[in-house]
């Protein structure tokens, strides 16, 4: 090691490096603190002594907006390698203890979020090391890192089709046809299919995973689908739906509680539940660091129990919202 590296090691610590990485990823001193818990005060007197240390400015002001100097950009660049050098020597290390550490980034579609945390506390459990990194999303973002391969392993119910990927079903996605207990539906004594698509229909938006499911039925059925409102969430639709604004098809996960309460009334169509299965899903030439691959086999090895952990909810088709409110 040169005389001059020495004296650059001596004067710059780690966490000189996350204090200015924060900084750079958010362009704000109060930001960067929030996250790391330090004072804005603290964070600057960070960054200054990483600037005195290299001899140049990493940030500068222009007006009230905060940017990068090319010292900066290249300090970024080295930061990133030397952390992802002690990530690897973490993992490594771990791995000559016969355990597993690293990071696990996950990404999932906001149905998943009534599932994948059910999953996790189990593998938890095993693995401690692990640093979990789990982020919520609409499907077209959470396409959209898929088809970056910005996080690990991505949790949908519906596996893009035309791309080379693997997927771990784990999970059946039962999605039922529902109304809010006083829709004119209710008082048909029979319900077709037909009928229902002429009810004024809420839909999600085009290309989310939950109106595939519905788009893939009525192309099999031969049937047209039009909807009566578009809406940007399930939750939206859920709401939209209790306030009587039309039927819908939703996630069983999702509306249990509304179920049991009275708020929605599962409309009895013989074609319906709609099945699809919850998946994991990863680029097939994806390198699988030991952290994925365990998680991977955690899933795999768990179905079973998986299975049993949600079985445990009521069966749609047998809960009579209107019984139970009047009772």
């Amino acid at each position: 090691m040169s005389l001059n590296i020495q004296k650059l090691a001596t004067r710059l610590s780690f966490r000189q490096l996350q204090v200015f990485l924060s900084v750079y990823q958010h362009k704000n001193y109060s930001r960067a603190g929030e996250l790391l818990g330090l004072t804005q005060p603290a964070v600057s007197s960070q960054v200054k002594q990483l600037e005195t240390a290299l001899g140049l400015p990493l940030f500068e002001y222009i007006g009230r907006r905060l940017y990068v100097t090319t010292a900066g950009e290249q300090l970024a660049a080295s930061a990133h390698v030397i952390f992802n050098e002690l990530q690897l020597l973490q993992n490594n290390l771990a791995e000559m203890k016969g355990q597993v550490a690293g990071e696990l980034k996950l990404a999932m579609v906001n149905t998943a979020q009534y599932v994948l945390p059910h999953i996790l506390r189990g593998f938890v459990e095993q693995h401690a090391d692990i640093d979990i990194r789990l982020r919520v999303m609409g499907w077209t973002e959470t396409l959209q890192r898929l088809e970056n391969n910005q996080d690990d392993i991505f949790v949908m119910g519906v596996v893009p089709q035309g791309k080379s990927l693997a997927s771990l079903p784990f999970l059946d996605n039962e999605h039922f046809a529902v109304a809010a207990p006083h829709h004119p539906i209710h008082q048909q004594t029979e319900v077709s299919i037909k009928d229902f698509l002429d009810s004024p229909l809420l839909l999600r938006e085009p290309g989310s995973g939950s109106r595939q499911i519905l788009e893939v039925f009525c192309q099999q059925q031969h049937l047209p689908l039009q909807a009566t409102m578009e809406l940007g969430s399930n939750d939206a639709i859920k709401q939209a739906t209790i306030a009587g604004l039309g039927v819908a098809v939703l996630p069983k996960l999702i509306m249990m509680a509304e179920l049991q309460l009275g708020l929605l009334r599962v409309i009895p169509l013989a074609e319906f539940p709609l099945r699809r299965s919850w998946c994991l899903v990863y680029p097939k030439n994806k390198h699988l660091t030991p952290a994925i691959q365990a998680f991977l086999a955690y899933v795999k090895n768990n179905i079973k129990t998986i299975e049993t952990i949600f079985s445990a909810l009521p069966d749609a088709n047998n809960i009579n919202p209107i019984t139970q409110s009047s009772a």
